[in-house]
């Protein structure tokens, strides 16, 4: 693809990144689901780590191609994810189902797009041990629920988890955050603008990018294989514990949940078709 195309957007192509970043704002807030990894799945996460980590020098190339994901994530974010919400506690399980289906989609495409520079045994050794401290990661936070009382210091700290929770994909911020009792004052004090919130949060997220986006990106420049397949490993890891076990116990719930699996499998492979056809022009 030339510089040329990539600098034009079409209609078509604007909306449909502004839907992507729609549902990368509600990865972003809904329990359970990681932003990052749904930036990874829309082919997003490589020029958004590159943006963050050398802002001035990607300025003019990359934030034009940002510019509707970033609107589409405040939409998803800010209203979108309030609509949502509402399936969410009144249907969880199925719509939980529906997003696990929509990762799993991508998965083929995320795999094409890891062995882009060749796949080695440490690619594989890279995705299994990401994989594995994954899942002992969110299994010692499910085991050792802890209480906190919210406060500037916390808050810094869920700012610290949203802005990791992009930064490193698979690592949702809810997920760290449920356990201790901070997602839910967090997510209500940025819905209601509550400056006691917003500006520590705001301070974490900040301080947490410019630590870590610029390490993040070099490390995807030198050992990008082996990055990837990491990638991978903490996607699928990510998506298994947030599987909704209990709720396939009766014959009924079971097919609706699987329903909603194939229904975001489905979704998720015709985004990838289009993606893949927009590259293609």
């Amino acid at each position: 693809m030339n510089k040329k195309q990539n600098s034009k957007m079409s209609p078509v192509q604007f909306l449909f990144r502004i839907i992507q970043g729609a549902l990368i704002g509600l990865g972003a807030v809904l329990p359970g689901i990681s932003g990052g990894v749904l930036c990874v799945v829309f082919g997003i996460y490589k020029p958004i780590m590159e943006l963050l980590s050398s802002p001035v020098r990607n300025f003019k190339t990359h934030v034009p191609k940002l510019i509707p994901v970033l609107i589409g994530v405040a939409i998803g974010f800010l209203g979108v994810a309030n609509i949502l919400s509402f399936f969410l506690n009144r249907y969880p399980d199925p719509s939980v189902c529906l997003f696990i289906g929509l990762i799993a989609g991508m998965l083929p495409s995320l795999f094409r797009e890891a062995g882009e520079q060749g796949r080695s045994k440490g690619s594989w050794i890279s995705l299994v041990v990401c994989m594995c401290v994954i899942f002992a990661l969110l299994m010692g936070l499910q085991m050792n629920s802890i209480e906190v009382t919210p406060g500037f210091v916390w808050y810094l700290f869920c700012g610290f988890c949203l802005a990791l929770s992009i930064i490193a994909p698979g690592m949702s911020f809810s997920t760290l955050l449920m356990p201790l009792g901070l997602y839910t004052p967090f997510v209500d004090g940025i819905g209601h603008f509550d400056m006691n919130v917003l500006v520590p949060g705001g301070i974490g997220a900040v301080v947490t990018v410019i630590l870590l986006a610029k390490a993040v990106n070099t490390l995807f420049e030198n050992y990008y294989s082996l990055a990837f397949h990491g990638i991978i490993g903490i996607v699928i890891a990510a998506t298994v514990m947030i599987i909704p076990v209990s709720s396939f116990a009766t014959p009924g719930s079971a097919i609706v949940n699987i329903i909603c699996i194939a229904a975001g499998v489905v979704i998720a492979l015709a985004l990838d078709k289009f993606n893949s056809g927009v590259k293609a022009e």
